[in-house]
Parts: C-alpha cells; structure tokens; sequence
C-alpha cells in the first residue's frame, strides 16, 4: 500500500522543518545497506546534532523547492539517497560518517549542500578536516590564556625592573662612598 497525501505532506513538512535548522546536508547513496547498518549510521551521528533521514528523491525535491540555500542539492538527488542533515557539528558529522563508510564500505558520498552552494566530495573532506568546535574553543582559550599570562609578566617586570636599577644606583652610591673614604 502506497503512501497517502497526507502522509506525503507531513513528510515534507518534517523534512522542510529539519532543512530549516540544519547547516549542511550531505546526499549519501545508500543501496545495499541493512537496516542495522542504516541504524548504526544513526548512532553514529546522534552525538554530533545530524539527522539521517532516508525518503524519496521527489520528496525531497518538493521540500527544498522555493528554498535558495538548498536548491543546489537537486543535482544530487538520484538514485537511492540518505540525507544526513547537520545541525550541530559539521566536521564531528563528516568524521562520524567517515568512519562509518570506512567500516561498512558500502555507501558513497555524492555530495552536500551548504549555505546554498553544492559541495563535492572534496570540499566535504576538507570541511571535515577542519577542528571541532571544542577543539577550536579550546585553542582560543589557549591563546587568551597564553596572552594574558605574557601581560602579567610584561607588568610584574616592570617594578622589577625598577627596583633593580634602584638597587643597582644605591651599591654604586656605596662603593663609591667606600672608595672616596679608603682613599
């Protein structure tokens, strides 16, 4: 029994909603994949905020018509496609499914969308070299951290640098009294 109207409509609604949140969409075909492997997929990229859905070609087409930023993705829509819609972690989603493919061998990479511009594979292996969000966070804070800590000298040494030439004028006053009295 086929889908209804209804059930049409409320798929693309789902999927319009997704689009919506989601930074980047990556077109995978998935033919030849179990539902286990397709589940497995799904754990994967729960933790990094992306969203695997697996829905016709012409549904997907009606849910990203009259949408500018993700037109691009109508070249990639043929055959038996899996969307991985990220929301959260772009490089996190792309090394989740990475990994994945390495283990399963099965599924292929066609391409992305994102900010309205189509993405090759390529482009998508690059964006996923790039650091996670936490990786960059934390190089950020290392780099405030490491400044802050040269001011902090940078200002201590400053009084420091004052006292020892204080001292410094104070032993040349004395050794010269020392010597002016020896003579």
């Amino acid at each position: 029994m086929g889908r209804t109207i209804e059930n049409k409509q409320e798929i693309v609604a789902d999927l319009k909603a997704t689009l919506s949140e989601s930074q980047l969409a990556l077109v995978i075909n998935y033919q030849g994949l179990s539902v286990a492997e397709i589940t497995d997929l799904r754990r994967r990229l729960r933790p990094t905020g992306t969203v695997c859905k697996v829905t016709k070609n012409t549904l997907m087409g009606i849910a990203i018509s009259g949408q500018d930023n993700w037109l691009a993705m109508e070249e990639l829509l043929q055959g038996s496609s899996a969307f991985l819609l990220v929301k959260e972690d772009i490089s996190g989603a792309i090394k989740a499914y990475q990994d994945f493919q390495k283990a399963s061998k099965k599924t292929e990479l066609r391409g992305g969308v994102m900010e309205g511009r189509l993405l090759k594979e390529a482009d998508v292996k690059a964006l996923g070299d790039l650091p996670s969000k936490e990786q960059l966070m934390a190089q950020i804070a290392g780099a405030i951290n490491a400044l802050a800590t040269k001011v902090a000298v940078g200002i201590n040494e400053v009084p420091s640098s004052l006292a020892r030439g204080i001292q410094a004028y104070a032993d040349k006053d004395v050794s010269a009294a020392t010597e002016t009295d020896a003579a």
